[in-house]
């Protein structure tokens, strides 16, 4: 698997931590981190990116996909879809 791949994928199950057990971001990178050590440290690296990115830009991100859905409410809408 290509490294760019393996760190969207582990981002995404950051992001789906933190949104699941209403956690904040430390706190999921610290957690998710001691799970799973074994990850190369240029896939540690853009998969923490890409969680920081995502996290920062939450509310942006949040107004897209509300802009864009038709017929469905953020709160309706399963983690694993948003």
């Amino acid at each position: 698997m290509g490294t760019r791949r393996k760190s969207r994928e582990l981002a995404l199950q950051m992001l789906f931590q933190s949104d699941m057990g209403k956690q904040d971001a430390e706190h999921v990178r610290k957690t998710f981190w001691a799970e799973h050590g074994t990850a190369s440290a240029e896939v540690r690296g853009f998969a923490d990116d890409l969680f920081r990115v995502a996290t920062d830009r939450l509310s942006d991100i949040d107004g897209l996909i509300e802009k864009h859905a038709e017929h469905w409410r953020m709160e309706r809408m399963p983690s694993v879809d948003l």
